[in-house]
């Protein structure tokens, strides 16, 4: 997600929603993150990348009770404030992990684990020597395919049509996605975040991708 700021008002600590087992700790090095452990059942999991205050990732839990929703938040404050959010809602499908993304898809996700990954508004990073810190590349897409149950999908939304080109020519490298349509919600957003609202009131145009792994 892109660089926040602003305060946040938080009513549990830390301790206490690593307690309740909301925020999420990296495991050991060389350790998996279970999903069946994490949440408790075994239910389908979806993840995010970058929940940010946790818009759209509480949105889906509440909208979608029967799934488990994992947000994956480099940003400590953010993640906390995700979590306690969470907490306070009573959302118990709901995890958030403090970690980077790519780390986490590399090291930390079993491979055929998640049913659908969710990244909307990645920063762009818009100075050429910032490109290698994008996050939508085609290693990263890669390590999504061999963490993607068979049929899963991914879906994607940018506001910055550079990136969008970059993201477009990482799917074709990757060559084990398939496009699908990306659909909007009841408000008719593509996913309802702050972001979109945000860039919407501004007049931005949006690019959206949505694929499915077919092989």
């Amino acid at each position: 997600m892109r660089s926040r700021s602003g305060k946040v008002h938080l009513k549990g600590t830390a301790e206490q929603l690593r307690s309740a087992g909301i925020l999420l700790d990296e495991p050991l090095p060389g350790c998996r993150l279970h999903p069946a452990a994490v949440f408790g059942n075994r239910r389908p999991v979806e993840v995010e990348v970058g929940p940010g205050k946790g818009a759209f990732l509480l949105d889906r839990a509440r909208q979608r009770p029967e799934i488990n929703l994992l947000g994956i938040e480099w940003v400590p404050a953010y993640a906390h404030y995700a979590a306690d959010r969470a907490h306070r809602a009573g959302l118990g499908n709901v995890r958030v992990l403090c970690a980077d993304a790519k780390h986490a898809f590399e090291y930390l996700l079993p491979e055929r684990s998640v049913l659908r990954v969710h990244v909307y508004f990645p920063d762009p990073w818009p100075k050429r020597r910032h490109g290698r810190r994008r996050v939508v590349t085609a290693p990263f897409l890669r390590r999504v395919r061999q963490v993607l149950l068979a049929g899963g999908s991914i879906a994607v939304v940018t506001d910055h049509k550079d990136y969008f080109r970059q993201m477009r020519m990482a799917f074709s490298a990757v060559g084990a996605f398939a496009a699908i349509p990306f659909g909007s919600d009841e408000g008719g957003w593509l996913v309802g975040s702050n972001f979109e609202k945000k860039y919407a009131a501004a007049g931005r145009p949006f690019y959206a991708i949505a694929a499915i792994r077919y092989r």
